[in-house]
């Protein structure tokens, strides 16, 4: 077993998945605007210390995705990388410098941060950083994704992923296909498919250490504006056929994204792809919205009431906990 691989298995432990709380401060501000909250740089501060100090991260939260202003912060005088590792869970951070628009394409995208990256790395290493992520997204439309999006994403994500292998950390590989979209979920198996394919394509042509990784990916499901009502179990049928077709025996870990569904049926969906789950993946989390959500709801109405925030999160982070090993029940739901 290769370090990499057992850095992998410590964030990915039994019961655990990933805490993506790696928001752009425009993405945050944006966030905290919705509930009426003034984003400053103390209040962000505030909001995921809150979050990380929360006595669920022992039990149900393997790594915590950070932005580069978080890694760099302390809270009385102790460094948040520190603070994480006191509570059980491996610092990440996203390195990626977001996606623009794709050059021979209308509408679709490319994720930029190549440039300079490896020295970024070196610095992130030090700050404690152990695993990275980096986030290429795909829109399905007409005529999209196209091969030039599939192909120049695909190779992005394999020289980040190589690089960071290099440096020592574990990459986590997120090949996002939006849910955005009145499209039927035999598009999203198909697009994703295709997705898949190349990255591993990809990613083995880089010389990628396949058991040293961790894939992002998007659940196979209908648009957000397709009117398709699927269950659980065909979501769970579907995202499962999907990766056993696509992603090769080496890979330890996939930990879903959430991608807009609502807490509590990004929850029911993952519990089902681990009852039904006829692979040797570990099947887990990388939430963002869907573990903090409701947190940030109720913190947004006194930002000092830290253990009530708190106990929100929790549940929260049981909830996955329990579904990342198949045992999540709806009637376990707060109301």
């Amino acid at each position: 077993m290769s370090e990499l691989n057992s850095l992998v298995m410590k964030i990915l432990s039994p019961g655990k998945g990933i805490l993506a709380a790696d928001e752009s401060t425009g993405t945050m501000t944006k966030r905290l605007d919705d509930v009426n909250v003034k984003s400053s740089q103390e209040n962000r501060l505030k909001f995921r210390h809150t979050l990380f100090t929360s006595e669920k991260m022992r039990t149900g939260i393997g790594g915590v995705i950070l932005y580069e202003e978080t890694i760099k912060q302390e809270f009385n005088g102790q460094s948040i990388p520190d603070i994480l590792k006191e509570f059980g869970s491996v610092p990440g951070i996203k390195v990626d410098t977001g996606a623009k628009n794709l050059a021979g394409s209308k509408n679709e995208k490319i994720t930029e941060g190549l440039d300079g990256l490896r020295e970024r790395l070196k610095d992130y290493y030090k700050l404690g950083a152990r695993f990275t992520k980096w986030r290429g997204v795909y829109n399905i439309s007409e005529g999209c994704p196209s091969n030039l999006a599939i192909k120049s994403n695909a190779h992005a994500l394999a020289r980040y992923a190589s690089l960071v292998q290099e440096s020592g950390m574990v990459p986590i590989v997120e090949p996002e296909v939006l849910m955005e979209g009145n499209h039927s979920e035999k598009t999203c198996f198909e697009s994703t498919s295709k997705v898949l394919d190349e990255c591993f394509r990809e990613l083995i042509l880089n010389k990628v250490d396949l058991s040293g990784i961790i894939l992002k990916p998007n659940m196979i499901l209908p648009g957000n504006m397709s009117k398709i009502e699927l269950t659980s179990e065909e979501i769970a049928k579907l995202t499962i056929k999907c990766l056993k077709n696509s992603v090769p025996e080496q890979v330890p870990g996939i930990t879903f994204l959430s991608g807009g569904q609502t807490e509590k049926g990004a929850t029911a969906n993952l519990n089902l792809i681990n009852k039904l789950n006829s692979t040797n993946f570990i099947m887990s989390f990388s939430y963002g919205r869907a573990l903090q959500q409701n947190a940030l709801k109720y913190w947004s109405n006194n930002i000092e009431d830290v253990q009530g925030t708190q106990k929100v999160f929790n549940h929260r982070v049981e909830m996955c906990s329990l579904a990342s090993t198949g045992n999540w029940d709806m009637s376990l739901e707060q109301n």
